[in-house]
């Protein structure tokens, strides 16, 4: 299995800034290694990489609970469907569309089986993503009442660009190997 160091060792020269990045992910001040890792869970589930979702998911496993790891996972897969549906509704020049009623299944949000806040910070950072426009502020609005600092969510925020971007590299190394 790829470890997180193996998948840092491995980045090209060109990804230098991406592997210094990643070696510092885990020094966010003012976070716990729930939020750290739950987010890099969460976003590693997004970016779609087999190779660094295995390294994180390992690396996670000594971090986290269960409960943790589930929620992280499951915030990947509910904005999977939520970001894509409301995205659609923010997008479309139909106003009628965000009027009619969404008729999926969202239970996971209200009970996420951890810190209630935790969960909205890994579902943001999946949303950024993703790029739903109103999922982002619905989170946002939800942490900040929470009395989450603006600090913590633009750090969530760096964690999920730092381990989209590594996934980019891993997938376009990948195919170049081929």
């Amino acid at each position: 299995m790829t470890s997180i160091v193996e998948i840092k060792d491995s980045m090209p020269a060109y990804a230098k800034d991406l592997k210094l990045n990643l070696s510092s992910m885990a020094n966010n001040p003012g976070m716990t290694d729930q939020q750290v890792y739950g987010t890099a869970l969460a976003c590693a589930f997004a970016s779609r990489n087999a190779k660094l979702t295995k390294a994180v998911a390992a690396e996670a496993k000594e971090k986290l609970t269960p409960e943790a790891i589930e929620a992280a996972k499951g915030a990947a897969a509910i904005m999977g469907m939520n970001n894509i549906y409301y995205r659609f509704n923010h997008l479309v020049s139909d106003e009628e569309y965000s009027t009619m009623p969404a008729r999926l299944r969202m239970n996971i949000i209200g009970k996420p089986g951890i810190d209630k806040a935790d969960f909205e910070l890994f579902s943001i950072a999946v949303s950024a993503i993703n790029g739903c426009g109103m999922c982002i502020d619905s989170h946002d609005k939800v942490l900040k009442n929470a009395g989450v600092k603006k600090e913590t969510i633009q750090n969530a925020i760096r964690i999920a660009s730092v381990i989209h971007a590594v996934a980019v590299v891993i997938d376009a190394e990948d195919a170049l190997a081929e």
